[in-house]
């Protein structure tokens, strides 16, 4: 049973919540204002907000018979029968509530508005998988990506720990950076659920465009990606900025290659490469403003 959650949870994922704020406290350290207590608030509220997601999509996809036993993804409890979708129903509304939880407590480095974000990020928890027009079915799942797992935590996490919007001139750039390789796992997910997805009418990118151009999005979004990482290169002595732009292009370039060569089950574990290889980026470019902030 246990088994079956931690499974449910998408452990392999995870990484995309940590790299959004991550990179937001490497924002903040660059202006020298990192704080700890407000990170942390950051990392928990984005962890239970995905994990609330992942328990949400699991079980309006098995609702809605968009699931099916023996599919080529990772196993689904509750459509394998591993977990009753009453408990995946309230275990989503009780990660839900935690969020929500740790959500008050980042009020108070940045004011009431903050509870219409939380709104949102909510909505969006539920709103990927579920609702009358659910974002993961109509091909705007990668757009909704980028925008909450990149723009809103890096720019929030850095704002929280300023106090102020004055480092979104560093933060955007990479919020969009790091939603677009976030995203990026979205693309494999998809990529290797086309056929399920197709047969059921779940209108994912992959099932619209085909897999052959979103394997080019998959390529080109990390280029650009590292493109958009400009205040890293900047800080960087010329060598060193091109010793590791040069590692992350052939890692990636081996990473969509994988993708492009590859069907179902065998796509599994480049899920978490991408994911790790987004984690590594974000983690190198927050180390880059630590030492070299203003």
């Amino acid at each position: 049973m246990l088994k079956s959650w931690i499974e449910a949870m998408r452990l392999r994922t995870l990484p995309v919540s940590l790299a959004g704020v991550i990179g937001g406290c490497g924002c903040a350290a660059y202006y020298d204002k990192f704080s700890a207590v407000p990170a942390l608030l950051c990392l928990f509220f984005a962890l239970f907000a995905q994990i609330a997601s992942n328990f949400a999509n699991e079980y309006f996809d098995f609702k809605n018979g968009l699931d099916k036993k023996g599919r080529e993804g990772f196993r689904r409890g509750v459509t394998e029968g591993d977990i009753t979708p009453q408990a995946m129903k309230v275990a989503t509304f009780i990660t839900l509530a935690l969020a929500c939880v740790v959500g008050c407590m980042m009020l108070f480095y940045g004011g009431w508005w903050l509870i219409l974000i939380g709104i949102a990020v909510v909505l969006f928890a539920l709103a990927y998988s579920a609702g009358p027009y659910p974002l993961s079915h109509h091909g705007l799942g990668d757009v909704a990506v980028v925008i909450f797992f990149g723009v809103v935590p890096v720019t929030l996490t850095c704002f929280l720990q300023m106090g102020d919007w004055s480092g979104l001139q560093t933060s955007l750039p990479v919020s969009v950076a790091i939603g677009l390789m976030a995203a990026n796992v979205l693309v494999v997910n998809n990529y290797r659920d086309m056929d399920d997805d197709k047969a059921v009418n779940k209108r994912t990118t992959v099932v619209i465009f085909g897999r052959k151009a979103m394997s080019w999005v998959y390529f080109f979004s990390g280029i650009l990606a590292v493109a958009l990482l400009y205040p890293v290169w900047k800080l960087l002595p010329i060598y060193i900025g091109v010793i590791i732009r040069l590692c992350y292009y052939f890692l990636h370039g081996m990473l969509w290659q994988t993708l492009v060569k590859n069907r179902g089950a065998k796509l599994n574990p480049l899920l978490g490469k991408t994911a790790m290889l987004l984690l590594l980026m974000t983690i190198i470019c927050t180390i880059a403003f630590t030492i070299f902030h203003v």
